[in-house]
């Protein structure tokens, strides 16, 4: 074999070792149409995370539903005061027909919280009250965190029913006039 080509192919194989696609007669057009990441148009990493009940909750159980993964803690001054905003998005939208959602909008909430019962008690003094609250209770160290290369909160993905990221950092009015955008 010549050397050139023990190259290519070593490179080749390093390149796919390291976690990279390379695009052509080796990449499938299933992994084409589902990459996972971070970016708009990536499906989103999948979560598994403890609920507030103590059981495990995953974002894969939301069905038919556009999602808003919500990045919050209950000792972070402009998470709190963005949960009012989110609240009135939760509330006006949860019940409507969207595109790329069929049943409405929720919220997937994961706190980077270290005390449950700090945790806990934010979530009703703030009026959180969609179900899908969840938290490993590692503050920063918190493993959904981590996988969102989550830095600074508040900090949010929206989400369509197949789980592919179609905004980010939504805050405020921006959260309102997206889900309008998406209204049927």
């Amino acid at each position: 074999m010549k050397r050139s080509n023990i190259i290519t192919i070593s490179v080749v194989l390093i390149l796919i070792c390291s976690g990279f696609v390379i695009k052509g007669s080796l990449e499938s057009s299933a992994s084409k149409n589902r990459v996972i990441g971070l970016n708009i148009g990536d499906t989103a990493p999948p979560i598994e995370q403890t609920g507030v009940d103590g059981k495990t909750v995953k974002l894969s159980s939301i069905k038919n539903k556009i999602i808003l993964i919500d990045f919050w803690a209950s000792w972070c001054r402009p998470c709190r005061n963005e949960n009012p905003a989110v609240v009135a998005a939760y509330n006006e939208f949860k019940n409507k027909k969207l595109k790329g959602g069929k049943k409405g909008f929720t919220v997937f909430s994961v706190s980077l919280d270290q005390s449950a019962d700090a945790w806990k008690a934010a979530i009703t003094q703030d009026g959180l009250v969609w179900k899908t609250h969840t938290s490993d209770l590692k503050g920063w160290g918190n493993s959904v965190a981590k996988t969102y290369g989550i830095v600074s909160i508040p900090n949010n993905f929206l989400i369509d029913s197949k789980g592919v990221i179609i905004a980010k950092n939504l805050r405020g009015e921006n959260l309102t006039a997206e889900l309008t955008k998406l209204l049927k």
